[in-house]
């Protein structure tokens, strides 16, 4: 039941997002399969590690992997898949609780809730950068065995 809970929620913020975006309409089943596989796998990854960085990295790396799959398969942008794909991940609770902790003058647990932030966004940000890395390796592979 906790699967088909997450799996949904997320799957119709990621397709949410992406109606509110304006992007494509027949992108917008693939961007919520997106953003639903790379919450399962956050979510999962972090009941098995109990640490918020490697279960970021990871589903932003496989949100980066779906979303060159699907550019690819329907010929649009890999961005138009990406961008709703990680809807689920962003640390919105953490960062207005940062910003509640500073305004209640507890900087303390201000700058604890801004390092969860801070180390969310290098996480996603790392995913996406191995993401493009691989996929160049992969390509210029792909054009050397063909030559």
């Amino acid at each position: 039941m906790t699967f088909l809970l997450h799996f949904s929620f997320s799957f119709f913020s990621s397709v949410a997002f992406g109606f509110i975006a304006n992007i494509p309409r027949r992108a917008l089943l693939a961007s919520g399969f997106t953003g639903a596989v790379g919450w399962m796998i956050y979510f999962y990854l972090n009941q098995l590690f109990h640490n918020i960085a490697f279960p970021n990295f990871a589903a932003a790396f496989i949100i980066g992997c779906l979303s060159i799959f699907f550019s690819k398969k329907k010929k649009m942008p890999m961005i138009i898949f990406y961008i709703p794909g990680l809807i689920p991940l962003v640390p919105g609770g953490p960062s207005y609780e940062a910003v509640r902790a500073f305004a209640l003058e507890d900087p303390n647990a201000g700058f604890q809730k801004l390092m969860v932030v801070t180390t969310t966004a290098i996480s996603i940000a790392g995913g996406l950068m191995v993401t493009s890395l691989v996929e160049q390796i992969i390509n210029k592979w792909l054009r050397f065995r063909r030559v």
